[in-house]
Order: structure tokens, then C-alpha cells, then sequence
């Protein structure tokens, strides 16, 4: 089996957005997602767009295609980006059967080191929601520290919920990958 990370391509967008537009609400609620903040695809797509057009340092997302054998089979992306120092990460695989089979443990790492590289970034957080078991279990794996455990709105798609910040250095980064 063939894994692959790669940066998104005007061809992909419709399948993140798909992701999202098409899961059930239930799938959506235990990634702490509330479905009525979605976007209508049309402006979503738009808001993509714009954006993969922007030089790195203007991005305000980044995002990764994970693929398997040459079919895309998930995403990541960062958001809240602060060229040089700090951005949030997201994690998605979009198809279950393609979960807990250490694909997404693989392509994290190798998400890991573009958006250290691209962005030149010191700290790379994430904050899933507290309720969502497997990607707290995956970032404590990776070696991402566990900074605090709050209530917040995480995300513009999200509903008010407690999350888990994780953090890792760049300085930790390059120490466990060598």
C-alpha cells in the first residue's frame, strides 16, 4: 500500500467540503462540529479558493491531501496561522474503514513536517474535542504535550464544547525525528 501527502489541488475541494456536507449529524457532533454553522458549498468552495491562491506567509489555511494507492482518503489542514511561529491543525480521514489501521498516525507525521518546514513555525497546536477519543490518543502518540483541558468555541464550525490543547515544539520535533 502506497501512502501519499501532497498539497490540495482545485480538484480536491469539493471532496473536503463533501466530508462535511454529506456526514451524519451524529459523525459530525462527536468531532465536536455543529452542522447548522456549515457554510452552503458554493461559499465554502470560494473561501478555499481564495485562499490556495495566497502566498504561504498570506495563507490564512494550509491545507494536505492523504492519499492511499493514489485515492485521496483524507485531509489535514492548519488554520489561525502566524507565519514563523504558531498555527492549529486539523485532522480528518474521511473514510472509516481506512481508520485505525495506522494510516492516520502516518500521515500526521508527515503532515507534521510540512507545516514545520512551509511555515517555518516554532509550535504546532491542535484542540479536538475532549469527547473525541481517537485523535487526543494519536496526538499523545505522536508526542504532543497535553497543555490544558478548557471550555471553548474552537472553531467556526463548532459548537461551545470542552477540547484538549496540544502543543509540540519544533525544538521536540526535530529531537524525536532524529
Amino acid at each position: 500500500m502506497r501512502r501519499d501527502i501532497r498539497e490540495l489541488s482545485t480538484n480536491d475541494i469539493d471532496q473536503i467540503i463533501n466530508y462535511f456536507l454529506q456526514a451524519d449529524r451524529d459523525f459530525l457532533r462527536g468531532m465536536g462540529v455543529e452542522s447548522k454553522k456549515l457554510p452552503p458549498h458554493d461559499d465554502w468552495y470560494s473561501l478555499i479558493l481564495e485562499d490556495l491562491d495566497r502566498s504561504t506567509p498570506q495563507k490564512n489555511f494550509y491545507y494536505l491531501i492523504w492519499e492511499l494507492d493514489g485515492c485521496p482518503v483524507g485531509h489535514s489542514n492548519i488554520n489561525k496561522i502566524i507565519f514563523g511561529k504558531e498555527a492549529y491543525m486539523h485532522l480528518h480521514l474521511w473514510k472509516q474503514g481506512k481508520r485505525r489501521s495506522g494510516n492516520g498516525t502516518y500521515f500526521i507525521r508527515e503532515s507534521i513536517n510540512k507545516y514545520f518546514n512551509n511555515f517555518e513555525l516554532q509550535n504546532l497546536f491542535c484542540e479536538p474535542y475532549a469527547m473525541n477519543p481517537a485523535p487526543n490518543k494519536t496526538l499523545a502518540k505522536i508526542g504532543f504535550e497535553l497543555v490544558k483541558k478548557y471550555d471553548t468555541t474552537p472553531g467556526w464550525i463548532c459548537f461551545p464544547q470542552t477540547v484538549n490543547r496540544w502543543v509540540l515544539s519544533k525544538e521536540k520535533w526535530l529531537q524525536m525525528s532524529t
